[in-house]
């Protein structure tokens, strides 16, 4: 499995430390320095079966200069918004876990990291 993480974020190192103490094998991607492509954000999202408006943290600066919260939220827009989130990796909601399975999911609970570990 792979989690993509801030290190910055308390709730990607919550995720790490349980991942650590169930002893789970994962790979870590440092997702605003090793930034993903607008194909893996879009593979991310059909594991995660969201749309890339449901992963963005629209409360960030930049969110707010880019107008995020006017734009549409429809199939029309989705390449603009998957666009929006590869030139800027801090919108991206974190951590999201890919799992073995070939799921994902965005795993801010303790639970969620769980569900991870059990697929």
């Amino acid at each position: 499995m792979e989690i993509w993480i801030n290190p910055a974020c308390s709730k990607c190192r919550s995720a790490i430390s349980l991942l650590d103490a169930e002893g789970a094998g994962y790979t870590v991607r440092r997702y605003l320095e090793d930034v993903p492509s607008e194909d893996e954000i879009r593979d991310v999202l059909d594991r995660l079966g969201l749309e890339p408006w449901d992963i963005t943290r629209t409360q960030e600066a930049v969110a707010k200069e880019l107008g995020l919260k006017d734009w549409a939220r429809d199939a029309s827009a989705r390449d603009r918004w998957v666009k929006a989130l590869s030139e800027h990796p801090k919108l991206i909601q974190r951590p999201i876990i890919t799992a073995d399975d070939g799921t994902a999911l965005v795993a801010r609970t303790d639970e969620a990291v769980r569900d991870a570990l059990s697929r």
